[in-house]
């Protein structure tokens, strides 16, 4: 059997922890509330489907061509018109540009900022792809404590000192994946304050932004940025559609000029129809009423899944209590393994995802995450109840 010389970029053990999880919770007879996808039943298929027959009708010939690397002209300036109404974020045109989802703006700036052996300071816990990728080009990471508010500024300035090498702090400010916090105003203002006084770069990480279902909107760290240091991640994976792959950066205009360079080199340019699709569904529809209707179900099921947490779940157990987004963060006291417990739970039919692959360092036993956004009300109490079981099961053991 011949053995593959792979690059140093590839897991060394060829192993998919999380890819074995996801797995094993797609059993059908599995409640599973481990995946991070939206409700499908709200994805606009009636109307996206007018659009894009409308754009084979009007641009057939120009949406089977090639395009701009930077992306469609008319949907950056949407997403540039989006970003300053809803987040306080302005720039002009060539300072966006539109990606194969936010999954490649996270690879194309470790592409372009992460050499090996550099240091990118992380929130504790963090987005786990984020992890994957950085390490992919070689990064060290420091993870930042964090509470409720999100990331401690008082940490993050002492991580900063402590490595003076520090190129890159990455956060998810608003309904953080995975533990559901919101960065407070305060600290967003800080952030950027640190950015510029320690010569950091910030990756600002929104999926989840805009699906808030209680409390008041917080601006974007990028909104208080003066010196140019904070990049800004966007992405319609969650208002819209997945599976049309379109997420964008808005950054100082050298940057995007780097980006699109890269970007030219992996798929030279972001998927035509679905930009145009977008543009044309943007015409004719309301995205803030859509927004509303995901954000509505979500803060019910939502609701659903804290009242089994409170109902079924032994005595001492934390979560926490996310005002948007898709996903809390559960800590049982006790548990050394939470893989292991995540295999117990299977036995009762029911999944999460166990909290280690988040974790740059040391992993805090006991922790997982629980999705909301993907599960019917029905299996939410369901398999809340299961879940509690098996908690209390392992809790006797």
């Amino acid at each position: 059997m011949t053995k593959f010389n792979f690059s140093k970029r590839v897991p060394a053990d060829g192993t998919d922890a999380v890819g074995v999880i996801l797995k094993a919770a797609a059993d059908p007879k599995i409640i599973s509330f481990a995946g991070g996808l939206p409700a499908p039943e709200l994805f606009p298929v009636k109307a996206m489907k007018e659009a894009v027959d409308q754009v084979f009708a009007e641009r057939g010939q120009e949406v089977m061509q090639y395009g701009a690397a930077k992306g469609v002209t008319a949907l950056r300036e949407l997403v540039l018109q989006r970003v300053k109404e809803k987040e306080n974020v302005t720039g002009q045109l060539d300072n966006v540009l539109m990606t194969t989802g936010s999954e490649q703006a996270l690879d194309l700036v470790g592409k372009a900022f992460v050499n090996p052996g550099d240091t990118v300071l992380v929130e504790q816990p963090t987005y786990l792809c984020a992890l994957d990728v950085f390490k992919s080009y070689g990064a060290n990471f420091v993870g930042v404590e964090m509470d409720e508010a999100g990331m401690k500024m008082d940490a993050l300035e002492e991580a900063l000192k402590a490595h003076p090498e520090a190129k890159l702090v990455y956060t998810v400010p608003n309904f953080q994946n995975p533990t559901g916090r919101t960065m407070a105003l305060k600290r967003r203002e800080k952030l950027a304050e640190l950015a510029a006084k320690y010569d950091v770069y910030v990756l600002e990480d929104n999926p989840y932004g805009e699906i808030r279902f209680k409390g008041q909107h917080v601006p974007a760290v990028k909104s208080f940025d003066k010196t140019g240091h904070v990049f800004y991640m966007g992405t319609f994976s969650k208002t819209l559609a997945p599976g049309f792959r379109l997420g964008w950066v808005v950054a100082d205009e050298a940057v995007v000029n780097k980006l699109t360079v890269l970007k030219q080199s992996a798929d030279l340019h972001t998927d035509n129809l679905a930009q145009y699709a977008v543009v044309e569904f943007l015409k004719h529809n309301d995205l803030d009423a859509h927004v509303k209707q995901i954000s509505d179900l979500y803060g019910q099921r939502k609701a659903l899944m804290t009242e089994g947490l409170e109902k079924y779940f032994p005595q001492g157990v934390k979560y926490t209590d996310p005002e948007g987004g898709m996903f809390l963060w559960v800590e049982v006291p006790g548990v050394e393994d939470t893989v292991e417990l995540f295999k117990q739970c299977l036995e009762h039919n029911v999944a999460f995802v166990p909290g280690d692959p988040f974790y740059a360092g040391e992993p805090q036993p006991g922790a997982f995450r629980l999705n909301y956004s993907n599960a019917q009300e029905d299996q939410i109490k369901a398999g809340m109840k299961q879940l509690g079981e098996a908690l209390q099961d392992e809790g006797e053991n």
